[in-house]
């Protein structure tokens, strides 16, 4: 067994591709090896990424396939022989097998007797299959944007291919793509260590070599390396610490290949520019300059900023490099200021009239239009949720959807989109309007992300919902819905948040799925489809974002999907009980009981009973009396959302079910009794899926 090293070298690859990329590459080369037979199923790997290369590296890799025996099937024995003769049919099988017509073997299949022949696939060397076959796993991997970059060649990848490293113990396998040819050489960090190839013997000597170039081809360790330095530069300001974000540091993991303590620097700027408010200086720091923002022990915005570089210098050279990052910082901060203080020259409610100017969608009209749609259906969604006893500022809202998107037209938002939304509630607070107003428009495009906060005031949640469901039912109108990885409007995005908001608002809003589908639209069939898309995204949120089992979420939403905030309750009440071994126990039996009524319908027979019985069996009589019983108290917790209890509650059916079927023979031959089995088997069913199916949850055996 062998190490085996792959290594693509390419121009700088955008910082946002790369960990996917990196993850791809290690899937598929771990999944060529083991479908070729050269590594153990189950096999790990460790795979590698800068912005100018991705590699895997995979230990306990043989250097050869063993042989593979293959029985091959061939025509009926009588098609292949007439009078003891092999016909021609039989001579072309034999060929194709490798064997003469005499070494053929007979088998018998549920279709009569058959030809056959054990054929011996030999194993082909490992350095042969992986240059075959990995070309074409590179060619597969996924990237939002490909490029060519050579004339007439039909290959296509994020970057040109400048140079590929594979290595099978010490032997280079010749891996050809791109135009590059794999060897055993590659390269360390462009200006640190300059053009120089760098010869490795073994693939285990990958990262060692790197490192003496000046590349830290391990991610983590770079992470690592860029948080400590973080540190202590900005342990140099007394009572100051960097402001933690983690998606600027992921970012800048990935834009870098060295790091050290002289790769980060700390610049300052006039205190005069903290007038301003944070979220613009923190937004042109971060978003423009992939600068970390520096606060004090209060949290407040402190006049510093750090800078993360992919080099190192002297104390000279980091001098000049400070006073060029402070340069550039000041001059963006004085274009925010001047944009801040001459968009408020025209007040927000003098801009409304400028959205008519403004484009949503050609076919769906302007902002002014888009503003109209909302209007009426966040009026709607009031009266459903006051109707129900949530307490609204219908008036505010109202007010906040009208002036949500006059921020599009201001110069600020122009120049940092990422404002957008932000802006239009600074400038609400700054012009006089009330606290709910000015945060449901801060707040109306609140959850961007799973990571994000939800909106924080009732207000800010109807309009997010309102805004967000507007433009997934225009959108579905038009025919323009996601379709695999294809999503330009961003609706699975803006679904998982409406979702998010139901689920995780602090004011519980008492609002279904299919009445934010029906309120969004008045075409039936766009709004079955939008219901459908909303409830998709609703098991993406109890998975991804709740981490709750496939067979959980599969059984919670079988049972009902419309209430997300009932759905997430009951999802969490089934993963808290399903590891007890009585709920287990139930679970099988569910499963068990809806098998036989599928049968029994196949069959034509009836599952309602109406009769009595001139005698009942006991454990029949048990179970029945128990199920009304507990189901009377199962439904009474379920109406106070008490699914802990009532599931725990469910579990101790577990003895009369159990004697139930050691006892009781469901089928039984006299009509009557099999009827009045299966009605109660169909009644127990019915009275218990109110929180989850769970014939859905997989049981052990």
């Amino acid at each position: 067994m062998v190490d085996f090293l792959f290594e693509i070298g390419l121009e700088e690859v955008p910082a946002r591709m790369i960990a996917a990329a990196q993850a791809e590459l290690e899937r598929r080369v771990l999944g060529l090896l083991e479908r070729e037979r050269l590594v153990a199923a189950g096999a790990s790997a460790k795979s590698f990424s800068t912005p100018r290369r991705l590699a895997v590296l995979v230990s306990g890799v043989a250097s050869r396939q063993e042989d593979a025996s293959e029985e091959l099937t061939g025509p009926s024995v009588k098609v292949a022989f007439k009078d003891g003769v092999a016909t021609p049919a039989a001579v072309a099988f034999a060929k194709k097998a490798g064997v003469a017509v005499e070494e053929l073997k007979t088998i018998a299949t549920p279709k009569g007797e058959y030809l056959a022949a054990t054929v011996v696939k030999a194993g082909r060397s490992a350095s042969e299959v992986i240059a075959s076959e990995l070309p074409k796993e590179l060619a597969a991997i996924y990237w939002a944007k490909n490029m060519y970059w050579r004339a007439g060649k039909p290959e296509r990848f994020v970057r040109p291919v400048r140079w590929m490293l594979a290595l099978l113990g010490g032997e280079v396998v010749p891996v050809s793509f791109g135009g590059k040819t794999a060897g055993n050489v590659t390269f360390g960090h462009r200006v640190l260590f300059g053009d120089a190839a760098i010869a490795l013997e073994a693939p285990a000597k990958y990262e060692e070599a790197l490192l003496t170039a000046y590349v830290i081809a391990d991610v983590e360790v770079r992470r690592e390396k860029i948080r400590k330095a973080l540190d202590r530069v900005t342990r140099t300001v007394e009572g100051a610490r960097w402001r933690e974000d983690h998606g600027l540091v992921d970012t800048l993991t990935h834009l870098t290949e060295w790091s050290s303590d002289r790769s980060v620097i700390l610049g300052g700027f006039e205190p005069e520019y903290l007038a301003l408010p944070e979220e613009v200086l923190v937004t042109v720091m971060r978003d423009h300059q992939k600068y970390f923002a520096v606060e004090d022990m209060d949290g407040k915005l402190a006049p510093y900023f750090l800078a993360v570089l992919n080099t190192e210098a002297d104390e000279d050279g980091l001098a000049v490099i400070r006073h060029g990052n402070a340069r550039v910082l000041r001059a963006r901060f004085n274009d925010a200021r001047f944009f801040w203080e001459f968009d408020q020259r025209v007040p927000l409610k003098e801009r409304v009239k400028l959205l008519e100017n403004v484009t949503f969608q050609k076919d769906l009209g302007s902002y002014a239009v888009k503003a109209g749609r909302v209007q009426a259906l966040a009026s709607g969604l009031v009266e459903v949720v006051t109707s129900r006893g949530a307490k609204v500022d219908a008036a505010a809202l109202a007010e906040a959807v009208t002036l949500a998107k006059t921020d599009l037209t201001t110069e600020l938002v122009k120049e940092f989109t990422e404002l957008q939304g932000i802006v239009g509630g600074l400038y609400a607070k700054s012009q006089g309007y009330s606290a709910a107003v000015c945060d449901a428009i801060y707040d109306q495009y609140l959850p961007e992300s799973m990571e994000d906060a939800v909106p924080r005031t009732v207000e800010g949640s109807l309009l997010a919902i309102a805004d967000k469901a507007d433009t997934i039912a225009g959108m579905f109108g038009l025919g323009m819905e996601p379709t695999g990885s294809k999503d330009p409007f961003a609706l699975r995005r803006a679904a998982n948040g409406i979702v998010k908001i139901l689920a995780e608002s602090t004011s519980a809003l008492p609002l279904t799925l299919s009445e934010i589908a029906g309120r969004s639209t008045e075409n039936e069939a766009v709004e079955a489809r939008v219901r459908t898309f909303l409830i998709e995204r609703l098991e993406f949120y109890l998975r991804e974002a709740k981490g709750q089992a496939y067979d959980v979420v599969k059984a919670v939403l079988a049972a009902g999907s419309d209430d997300v905030r009932d759905a997430v309750a009951r999802a969490e009440a089934v993963t808290a009980a399903r590891s007890s071994a009585d709920f287990e126990a139930v679970s099988a039996a569910f499963k068990r009981m809806k098998n036989i009524l599928a049968q029994a319908k196949e069959k034509g027979e009836e599952t309602h009973f109406d009769g009595t019985l001139a005698e009942v069996h006991p454990a029949q009589a048990s179970l029945s009396e128990a199920a009304v019983r507990v189901g009377g108290a199962v439904e009474s917790l379920s109406a106070g959302r008490e699914y802990g209890r009532a599931l725990e509650t469910v579990a101790t059916l577990r003895p009369q079910v159990d004697a139930f079927f050691e006892q009781v023979m469901v089928m039984d031959p006299d009509e009557t009794v099999r009827r009045s089995r299966l009605a109660l088997l169909a009644s127990i069913v019915r009275s218990f899926s109110g929180i989850a199916d769970f014939s859905e949850i997989i049981t052990a055996g």
